[in-house]
């Protein structure tokens, strides 16, 4: 056979097997198409976003916007719900005058005490005195949300206050789960809920510094992604921020009640003012202070980056030596509104004893959730 016949045998027994090869393919996945109209190819790789643009922001909610049905996120002891089987399923019912405070119990020498048990406490609601549950020290995993300034006056800090938030995380349970929010005028996710320390430091690590500081947006924007997603009754928020709010819709008494309506995780801010003087510092401690304040946590105001390490271990330890007081409400919960709460801790031996809680919650009305036979199950 003549070379040129050789060559155009070979041609055609390669085109006959590209032929078999697409006809196989289109057999065992069927071409789809893309949002345009253009046929997608189904064996080709899956085209990946880009990390360090591909950001989610996080809706803020409007100022009246109701808060999320917060069934899921009532007590989940044995005692505070009743499952009872119907006609179409199973029906959880859950006890809605039960209560939930993270509380940390502080000496007349500022050193953290752990060793009370329940008979130490008692708990009042509105002046009146509550029936306690329990009350028990345990260091239980918590679902935390991370608010870091992303504003632009803070680009020269943001390598301290990543390593101080990495810290914070290697010094927390290891089965705590945390998101990340960037905020500047709008609030960003830049991680969803992880334990996954290095997704966690990726998250840290988009940064963007420009624009305002939208805080009180980004703080109700988060507490409402504790609400949606948190699979841990006890919760906190830690911000980082170097000045005062400029940008938000919401005011800081709405983002406050926001978080109280959104069963009170507990708030832990940092202000990196230092250096500055005036209206604008003295603003963005005071809105700190009052968000801890009004949510059991605490609010640092240190004079230097150097102090931000210890901080954040600081905030770790408050966080996993807390109590966790259950307390079941005398008052109706029809009556809604808010309810003021005090604590106090007395034992033999340490003194006077100051506790640190929620000043108060908003009473909601929580109807009965339907869960199917297979929830039930499983």
């Amino acid at each position: 056979m003549r070379a040129r016949e050789v060559g155009i045998l070979a041609v055609l027994t390669v085109a006959m097997i590209h032929a078999k090869t697409n006809k196989l393919n289109a057999q065992v996945a069927p071409a789809s198409t893309t949002p345009n109209g253009a046929t997608a190819n189904p064996i080709a790789p899956e085209k990946q976003p880009r990390l360090d643009i591909d950001r989610d922001p996080v809706p803020s909610p409007d100022p009246d916007q109701p808060a999320p049905d917060l069934t899921s996120f009532a007590d989940k002891s044995p005692q505070a719900k009743e499952v009872q089987k119907g006609q179409d399923g199973y029906t959880l019912r859950t006890d809605v005058d039960e209560v939930l405070l993270s509380c940390t119990v502080i000496d007349d020498k500022g050193r953290i005490v752990t060793d009370l048990t329940q008979r130490n406490f008692q708990v009042w609601e509105d002046g009146k005195p509550q029936r306690i549950i329990s009350a028990v020290r345990q260091d239980v995993p918590v679902s935390m949300g991370i608010l870091v300034d992303n504003s632009g006056s803070m680009r020269d800090k943001r390598t301290a206050v990543n390593a101080a938030m990495v810290n914070l995380l290697k010094a927390s349970n290891r089965q705590d789960a945390a998101f990340i929010v960037n905020f500047s005028d709008r609030a960003f996710l830049d991680q969803g809920f992880t334990s996954d320390l290095v997704a966690l430091t990726r998250g840290l690590s988009r940064l963007d510094s420009r624009g305002t500081t939208a805080l009180y947006d980004a703080v109700a924007a988060s507490a409402d992604e504790l609400a949606k997603h948190a699979n841990e009754r006890k919760q906190a928020l830690l911000i980082i921020t170097d000045g005062a709010d400029n940008a938000s819709r919401l005011t800081l008494a709405q983002a406050i009640r926001r978080v109280q309506n959104l069963g009170g995780p507990v708030v832990y801010a940092i202000g990196l003012s230092f250096g500055k003087d005036g209206e604008e510092s003295e603003k963005e401690r005071n809105d700190l202070s009052m968000l801890a304040q009004e949510t059991g946590g605490l609010a640092y105001f240190p004079t230097s980056l150097d102090d931000l390490n210890n901080i954040a271990e600081q905030v770790a330890r408050d966080i996993r030596d807390q109590y966790t007081i259950d307390y079941r409400t005398a008052k109706p919960t029809t009556l809604g509104g808010y309810r003021s709460v005090h604590v106090e801790a007395s034992a033999p031996g340490h003194g006077k004893l100051t506790v640190r809680t929620k000043r108060g919650y908003y009473a909601r009305i929580r109807e009965s959730a339907e869960v199917s036979q297979a929830t039930k199950q499983d």
